[in-house]
């Protein structure tokens, strides 16, 4: 049960922020700059907040074990893409076979990429 609330908390987290640098960089930095150099701006970001929260999180939800924070960044991880898969059908009408046929496309392969390494996170701060 740790790991669930740990995971949702992470989610929450990260989501919010990524909402919040999602827009800008849909709106303002990918018009000026492009998808790809928009997306390379945006990972580290966010990279470094997940590492942030990850580690406040296990410490604060008293999660230690590897397979606990295995289990709250793959849960994280779904939340995630569920959330991702939802907002694309609200605010552009996708269908979620339209949004994974778009996880093809440079710059959304790289936030593939950056959400497993978000999922991973929380395993990774757990062994060290």
């Amino acid at each position: 049960m740790r790991a669930v609330r740990a995971a949702v908390s992470y989610w929450a987290m990260i989501f919010a922020l990524g909402f919040v640098l999602g827009t800008a960089r849909v709106l303002w930095i990918a018009p000026a700059l492009g998808l790809v150099p928009a997306t390379l701006l945006e990972l580290p970001v966010m990279l470094g907040a997940s590492w942030w929260a990850s580690g406040f999180l296990l410490r604060r939800h008293g999660v230690s074990a590897a397979g606990e924070a295995l289990a709250m960044g793959v849960l994280a991880f779904a939340l995630l893409l569920a959330a991702e898969c939802g907002l694309a059908g609200v605010l552009s009408g996708e269908s979620p076979a339209q949004w994974l046929a778009g996880l093809a496309q440079p710059h959304a392969a790289l936030g593939l990429a950056g959400q497993v390494v978000f999922a991973l996170i929380p395993w990774w701060r757990s062994r060290r």
